[in-house]
């Protein structure tokens, strides 16, 4: 009877289920994009890392990804749409007034992240936030 009991008992409470850690199949090249076949699941637990496939496809490596090792959070990203040194549109928005201006990028972006530009007009740097290919937006204090 106690055995049936503590049976229930576990079942009820739940087994915790085995934590896995998301891994480089090969070694990946910086800027590359993950597919599923770049992605391995290992045993285990690592503090920061992905833990299912889903989380990394479809997603630019930022880093060199070395095979067999865990692919933490901060080393991919969406993929950029913006390169260095590219012409963009740049627009400054209120609910008053829209500027738009040429800019040139100084750095690499994805869509929604954040980046600097050089403002062509002005000769200043700007803090801006890509919305599409060769397109930000002047991010406002």
């Amino acid at each position: 009877m106690t055995r049936w009991l503590i049976l229930s008992l576990a079942v009820l409470m739940g087994v915790p289920a085995a934590a896995e850690t998301l891994v480089a199949a090969r070694t990946i090249r910086a800027q590359a994009i993950l597919t599923a076949e770049d992605l391995n699941l290992t045993p285990g637990s690592t503090p920061g890392a992905l833990s299912r496939p889903e989380e990394a496809i479809g997603l630019e490596s930022r880093v060199i990804l070395y095979a067999g090792r865990p692919i933490l959070a901060d080393q991919v990203g969406p993929p950029a749409l913006v390169e260095r040194n590219e012409l963009v549109s740049l627009v400054y928005a209120t609910p008053f007034m829209r500027i738009a201006t040429e800019g040139r990028a100084l750095g690499r972006a994805g869509l929604g992240e954040s980046l600097r530009v050089l403002n062509i007009s002005s000769k200043t740097t700007v803090r801006a936030r890509v919305t599409g290919p060769g397109q930000a937006i002047v991010e406002t204090p």
